[in-house]
């Protein structure tokens, strides 16, 4: 069953109430922590996959980190086109259309299916040739090429997860999605154990045990929504009729989707496209480089995962806002939820700071492999209040159909930045100049999308909520 949350809050914006500051915290803190553990239990099985591999030494570390940016081509892929569906779920439940919010469940499982499908075949065509594409030497080619085979097969079930965790989000229901990536840890440190421990199967192991889990827990979260949710529910007798709505609103669905995602998959691979370029970069450099980079990865993102789940709660408050017509809570909570992201990720940067040496003890045995590592990364969690800023302003600029523009904001602050940066300094600084061009960069993206989102505001205070949701006929 949905969280209270959500039909609170819908009942209060429907009843136009004015919420005071305690009120939309505890609006914000009921959707982002249940979210925020999702995303941490998300980035535990990056941890377990880099310790139980690290152990196996240098080369299969490096093997995982070779292919690391191009499995987030897909992943973000797939997340992309999820949220152009899930945030109209949002603002259909901001507006009281639970028939429409059905419909969008209905539409987006067969779109995002194909999409999925198609997008797992075509990288399972190029496993075979990318570790080679990408730089690598012949020792790590093989372990990297199956890595990359077994993520791309579980492409499909990847999007399941984005796609029905987002639908049970944006509808209220923070809780179900993160007890079940919860859950995907637990079964993956098990699977992992037999795979990797018990079969001895290195590499091919990790992925296999993350594979099997991720097929479970999609699922399940499949089940949940679709069965289970009393809100979004499709099961019979709930299921929405074809013609309970009219054909062009239903047309539509499709249509909005694309428009809301494009803009989002573009930026997604384009950036992740500029960080397979960065691991062109990293790979003559040598495997411990590799390693290091990768694991200092791993490590970083248990840093900025509370942004996305606080940019989560961000995009359904203000999505739901928007579908109520009520700016003044969809400007409000866009602040709180940024503020709050920054807020949280200076205290988990400075609690990384801090704890890294013990974390790379536990990712890695090699002592050339962890020197590195607290190196880089120390570097950059400086950035991470104004990193944390980008990633929840974006999510609340997207709760107010605000794609195109933060992409492009995006794609400039990665492609110019960060890459020239990166190839000016890799030259003379090696890995650290990476890294160091990576925290400058995180720092002016997190800076222009707080313009961003600060003319978005004045907009929509000088024009009224219709100018922040052009399809108003619709929501």
């Amino acid at each position: 069953m949905e969280m209270s949350s959500n039909f609170d809050l819908s009942r209060l914006l429907a009843g136009q109430a004015t919420l005071d500051t305690r009120q939309k915290l505890k609006f914000v803190c009921k959707l982002s922590v249940p979210g925020i553990l999702a995303q941490i239990s998300s980035i535990v099985m990056q941890y377990i996959d880099a310790a139980m591999v690290g152990k196996l030494g240098a080369d299969a570390s490096a093997s995982i980190g070779l292919v690391a940016s191009s499995t987030w081509v897909l992943g973000s892929l797939c997340n992309s086109i999820s949220t152009g569906f899930t945030v109209q779920v949002a603002q259909a439940v901001g507006a009281g259309k639970q028939l429409l919010a059905k419909t969008v469940l209905q539409k987006s499982i067969k779109f995002c299916l194909i999409f999925s499908f198609s997008l797992a075949a075509i990288a399972m065509s190029v496993s075979g040739f990318l570790p080679a594409w990408l730089g690598s030497d012949g020792s790590i080619r093989r372990d990297a090429s199956l890595y990359f085979l077994i993520y791309s097969a579980s492409v499909p079930f990847y999007q399941l997860i984005y796609l029905m965790g987002g639908m049970l989000q944006c509808s209220g229901n923070m809780r179900t999605p993160s007890i079940l990536n919860s859950l995907m840890c637990v079964m993956d440190v098990g699977f992992n154990a037999l795979f990797i421990g018990g079969l001895g199967m290195g590499v091919l192991g990790a992925a296999l045990g993350s594979a099997v889990s991720v097929v479970i827990v999609a699922l399940l979260m499949l089940w949940s929504a679709v069965y289970k949710s009393e809100y979004l529910g499709l099961t019979k007798g709930r299921s929405p009729k074809k013609d309970s709505l009219d054909l062009e609103e239903r047309n539509s669905i499709n249509r909005r989707a694309v428009k809301l995602a494009s803009p989002i998959a573009v930026q997604s691979v384009a950036f992740t496209g500029a960080l397979v370029v960065v691991t062109k970069l990293i790979a003559p450099l040598g495997s411990v480089s590799l390693s290091a980079n990768s694991f200092a990865v791993t490590a970083e993102a248990l840093c900025y995962m509370p942004g996305y789940g606080i940019s989560d709660a961000a995009t359904t408050l203000v999505g739901q806002s928007v579908g109520a017509k009520r700016k003044d809570l969809a400007d409000s909570f866009s602040w709180i939820t940024v503020i709050s992201g920054m807020a949280i990720m200076l205290l988990t940067g400075i609690l990384m700071y801090a704890i890294c040496p013990v974390v790379f003890r536990l990712l890695t045995p090699v002592p050339e492999i962890r020197e590195l590592s607290i190196k880089i990364l120390r570097i950059e969690l400086f950035a991470e209040p104004l990193y944390g800023a980008s990633i929840v302003a974006t999510g609340a600029l997207r709760g107010k159909n605000d794609t195109l523009v933060p992409s492009i904001l995006n794609l400039i602050s990665l492609w110019i930045v960060r890459l020239g940066l990166s190839f000016l300094l890799v030259k003379n600084l090696s890995l650290v100049g990476i890294w160091i061009a990576m925290a400058i960069e995180l720092c002016f993206r997190g800076l222009v999308m707080l313009v961003r989102l600060l003319v978005k505001t004045k907009k929509s205070t000088k024009n009224g909520i219709d100018k922040i949701n052009p399809n108003r006929d619709i929501y």
